[in-house]
């Protein structure tokens, strides 16, 4: 298992197949990717490699950030995400990732944060029908109706589905195909749809269930 890579959303397009089948693009700009620190089994439990992205200036990050990014002779980055990785698969501390570390017509997973819509209600939320619109149903065509039982339980139980805060959630989208990368660029071009708003980091790396399978 390698590590994957963070990456900015930048925007979104189309494109046809040779069947004149039109199919989604998301475009991801990977920029000054670095291995910025190392997570060990034997200290910290675990392996993993710390990724940095985009450079900023030192004034951007924190005075205890500073001295980390300092004691690595590296850049100070604004974002660093941590990825699991296998013991045969760590990176030197320093070294830079781009875009071909995935290759063309790969699967990957893609993690991000779904546009925030605020306040919404179960129709929108969660895709409920409403009330009948007809006699006997007054001022309240769009809510959910009953959330519960009478006496028994006598209570609403954790996670019914009613109206509330919709989206900025962490969503991970599996089996996602790359259909193209351009290394001077730093682009990665995959089929479909990737969560996060423009502008947004998001996560990629390689297909966890995909790999599965190759292995049975």
């Amino acid at each position: 298992m390698r590590t994957g890579l963070i990456t900015k959303k930048i925007g979104m397009s189309s494109m046809f197949n040779e069947k004149g089948e039109r199919y989604t693009l998301t475009f991801l700009k990977i920029e000054a990717c670095q291995v910025v620190g190392h997570k060990t089994l034997k200290k910290d439990g675990y392996n993993a490699l710390v990724l940095g992205i985009q450079n900023v200036k030192a004034s951007k990050v924190s005075k205890s950030m500073k001295q980390v990014f300092a004691n690595v002779k590296i850049v100070p980055k604004a974002k660093l995400r941590e990825f699991r990785i296998s013991e045969k698969c760590f990176l030197d501390i320093g070294a830079t990732l781009e875009a071909n570390h995935f290759a063309d017509n790969q699967f990957v997973d893609v993690t991000g944060t779904t546009i925030g819509k605020g306040f919404a209600g179960s129709m929108k939320r969660h895709n409920f029908r409403g009330l009948e619109a007809s006699h006997g149903v007054s001022v309240s065509h769009r809510s959910h109706g009953s959330t519960g039982g009478r006496q028994d339980p006598g209570k609403v139980f954790k996670n019914k589905k009613m109206a509330g805060h919709m989206g900025s959630t962490r969503v991970t989208i599996q089996n996602l195909k790359i259909v193209g990368t351009d290394n001077e660029k730093g682009i990665i071009m995959i089929s479909g749809n990737v969560p996060g708003s423009k502008g947004s980091y998001v996560y990629v790396k390689d297909a966890i269930k995909k790999q599965q399978c190759l292995a049975n």
